[in-house]
């Protein structure tokens, strides 16, 4: 069961004009479950996209980059779960751009206005002629309030949906931000995260979406691990359909810009922390959070060595206080000159280490209430410097075993 987290109400995610999703039943890999899935974008639409940093890429990832640089402007989207069409060379190359080859005469489009997007099994040919075969129907289903439709169509592994949807008021007008993902397992992204997708109907400058996508992932995205494998289909979009009634923002530093970051922001990060929650086998969520070092990217360094580790994550798995395991994956996280003197631990409100070595007031009791907990923060303290991040993972538990042994049976 996924920790904390439910399904989404369909009535709670807001249509953005200008986007339409259809979703059907095409037999990519079993009958009789949502997989395939379009997504419908009006002419004008800004669409920027970041992708897996994994160099074994999958088919789809190649031909969306493609695609992207050609800049004819994006129009649709096209996703299949079941197969990943990774590992497949140059046929699953041939494969993914037929499939977009198909959808295009159906829109009357050039291919390279659509982005195709699979996710599933590694290694296999992807089944053209199922996802060909399915396209009317997924048209034919096409509609602005299809975002919960959708966001169970990507799912694979996944036990819940995923999606979020706000408004806010931008220039006098009211601002859609709604948005999907997908992921349960091989999760550690190194650019964005397994399938992502959000759209707003604000009104940017074209040139912003692509620093607007990679911001909205390194606050979200790339903050979050279950098993620090970097998936081969890593893939994070955002769409600007530009039919808000505000002036355009030209800056993403403008009191606009600002607001509109902030609420697409909120949407990735829950997008991103529900993938987590949903972790295979998850039984707990876990927020990182490390201070005091000299940049950022230091205490990233040290979050993930912590959240990666499979002897601290089984620990919280079996609620055991085993916090040595946590300050070894503080010094091993490759900080070559860290003074283990200034090293402090806190789970929750509770004080376990101070300047490296056990605080005298700690109780292991006391440890042992937090790490039962459902959600638990760890914060630890560097002592040297004001930077600061955080990382969200969660435990590893009998099942994920138990998942990814059965996962193509």
């Amino acid at each position: 069961m996924p920790v904390n987290l439910s399904a989404p109400d369909p009535a709670a995610l807001h249509a953005v004009p200008g986007i339409r999703i259809g979703v059907a039943e095409a037999g990519v890999r079993k009958a009789n479950r949502k997989d395939l899935t379009v997504v419908l974008i009006d002419e004008g639409a800004a669409v920027g996209g970041v992708f897996t940093q994994n160099r074994f890429c999958a088919a789809p990832v190649q031909v969306c980059r493609e695609h992207l640089a050609r800049d004819f402007g994006i129009r649709a989207m096209l996703i299949n779960t079941g197969n990943a069409n990774a590992g497949t060379g140059e046929d699953g190359l041939a494969r993914t751009r037929a499939t977009c080859i198909a959808l295009a005469r159906k829109l009357n489009l050039a291919p390279e206005q659509i982005l195709p997007f699979s996710t599933g099994v590694i290694m296999e040919p992807l089944p053209i002629d199922r996802i060909e075969a399915g396209l009317p129907a997924a048209l034919a289903d096409a509609a602005p309030d299809h975002w919960a439709r959708a966001a169970e169509g990507i799912m694979t592994t996944d036990t819940v949906p995923k999606a979020f949807s706000l408004q806010v008021q931008i220039g006098g007008a009211t601002v859609t931000v709604t948005g999907i993902s997908k992921g349960a397992g091989m999760i550690r992204p190194n650019m964005a995260t397994m399938l992502g997708f959000m759209a707003t109907d604000a009104k940017i400058a074209p040139s912003l979406i692509q620093p607007l996508a990679k911001a909205l992932a390194d606050a979200s995205f790339n903050r979050v691990t279950i098993d620090g494998d970097t998936s081969t289909n890593d893939s994070f979009v955002v769409i600007a359909t530009q039919k808000a009634a505000h002036g355009t923002i030209s800056s993403l530093d403008s009191v606009e810009g600002r607001a509109l970051v902030e609420a697409m922001q909120t949407v990735a990060r829950q997008l991103a922390q529900a993938i987590v929650r949903d972790g295979e086998g998850a039984s707990k969520f876990i927020t990182i959070r490390v201070e005091g070092g000299r940049d950022a990217a230091e205490c990233r360094q040290v979050a993930y060595a912590v959240a990666h580790s499979p002897l601290v994550k089984t620990a919280f798995y079996a609620s055991d206080p085993n916090l040595g395991r946590i300050l070894a994956a503080v010094g091993y996280a490759g900080i070559t000159d860290l003074d283990q003197t200034g090293i402090d631990l806190h789970l929750d409100d509770v004080h376990v280490a101070v300047k490296g070595g056990r605080n005298p007031s700690y109780r292991e009791e006391d440890g042992q209430r937090v790490m039962k907990q459902s959600e638990i923060t760890v914060r630890i303290g560097l002592g040297r410097g004001d930077a600061a991040d955080t990382v969200w993972t969660c435990d590893l538990s009998h099942d994920y075993v138990s998942i990814n042994a059965d996962y193509r049976s």
